[in-house]
């Protein structure tokens, strides 16, 4: 199995990075450095930027809208994203039911929904966790019971991400309460977010952020014709969307970026007398070991794009499993290096009321300030996705037969 880049691959490295250097917007790219949130122009503007581009969802199918890329070049794109200091793909309508519509949608659903989502004119959000259920997803209890042409949902949905921006919400809702298994009664729905007896209430996070949310039905009526595939099958269609979620936050990518950053604030905090040289002795063996992990997922993940390059991925549970490896051991290294963001920033970074976030410091050290939010906020990232113990379990199943 090869896994070195073809010059054709190299040449179009070098296409995405020329592109970034010249259109990434110097706020946006200081926003993502800083670890600040972006908001929601900065988020459209870049989104749009890519659009224009043709590169906003690249990875669909070119009928679509999308390039029809190679594994390989999606690999480097979100790569270059990353080390560029951009913006991840928005997620929601890229990577989660874009893909999900255009599998398992009716033709008249392709073609409602998916320009709007590939031009960002209609913002997702996803409605799948509720108040216990979260990692056990299929206990479900959110309902939608047929009433002539239309669904009745009933039900609160949990830890909505962004859902204050959002215009429709894609959920997971049980249609059969007497299903033999709880995942053979859940079904597919597209919800529009200003459709009446729907509430949002905001969640403020441990850094003080407004990210996530509550989200309340009341007797929702949904148009019967905003079922996704088949009654009682959603489940299916969420495991197809999980997936492509699992691989994506591996973020190879952002944690290379972060390694990089973090080898050179050492270094210059060892020179200028901030940091001894057995504190940085200590920490550079950290950023090694680090390093070495992320090497090794590295080489996992262009493993499946090798595969997927090679004519299909093989074994579905070959699969489930190398997304969630790459699940368990990406969200792993992610934390790790808000660590070492701590250990760097130490005293200074200090969580702080002031929420603009470095307005103050000098450009070098406006970092400072959000160091212990980003840690915290970051402890989700094992969670989210499906916790990395039910990913472990995957694995174990899928590849030990346990």
């Amino acid at each position: 199995m090869n896994l070195d880049f073809d010059a054709d691959e190299l040449a179009f490295r070098d296409e995405v990075r020329a592109f970034l250097a010249a259109e990434l917007p110097d706020d946006i790219r200081t926003a993502v450095a800083d670890r600040t949130d972006l908001t929601k122009e900065q988020i459209v503007r870049w989104h749009g930027i890519l659009h224009r581009r043709g590169w906003a969802v690249p990875k669909w199918a070119a009928e679509h809208g999308g390039r029809g890329w190679t594994p390989a070049q999606k690999y480097i794109f979100q790569e270059e994203l990353s080390l560029a200091r951009a913006p991840d793909e928005f997620s929601f309508n890229v990577a989660m039911i874009g893909p999900v519509i255009a599998r398992f949608g009716t033709d008249a659903q392709k073609e409602r929904f998916l320009p709007p989502t590939a031009s960002l004119d209609i913002w997702w959000c996803q409605g799948f966790s509720e108040p216990g259920s979260g990692s056990d997803l299929a206990s479900l209890k959110t309902t939608a019971v047929r009433d002539g042409d239309d669904y009745v949902v009933n039900g609160q949905k949990i830890w909505t991400t962004l859902a204050q921006h959002a215009d429709w919400i894609f959920a997971l809702v049980r249609t059969d309460p007497n299903a033999q298994k709880p995942q053979m009664g859940i079904s597919f729905l597209l919800i529009d977010m200003t459709t009446p007896g729907i509430t949002v209430r905001p969640i403020r996070t441990i850094d003080n952020h407004h990210e996530v949310n509550e989200v309340f039905f009341d007797d929702v009526r949904v148009p019967a014709e905003n079922l996704i595939g088949q009654e009682n099958k959603g489940w299916d269609y969420a495991k197809h969307l999980l997936g492509n979620e699992r691989s994506g936050i591996a973020r190879i990518g952002l944690s290379k970026e972060r390694l990089r950053w973090a080898r050179a604030t050492a270094k210059e905090m060892a020179a200028d007398g901030r940091m001894t040289q057995r504190e940085h002795a200590r920490l550079l063996r950290e950023l090694i070991e680090t390093e070495i992990d992320l090497k090794a997922l590295e080489l996992t993940q262009l493993r499946v794009v090798a595969a997927d390059s090679a004519g299909g991925g093989g074994d579905p549970g070959a699969g489930a499993a190398a997304s969630s490896i790459l699940k368990v051991k990406g969200s792993d290294i992610q934390q790790r290096m808000t660590e070492i963001m701590m250990t760097l920033a130490g005293p200074a970074g200090l969580a702080q009321p002031d929420l603009d976030h470095g307005r103050n410091e000098e450009p070098q050290d406006r970092w400072l300030p959000a160091a212990a939010p980003y840690y915290f906020t970051m402890r989700k990232v094992s969670i989210y996705g499906g916790s990395n113990e039910i990913q472990r379990n995957i694995v174990a199943k899928t590849v030990m037969g346990l």
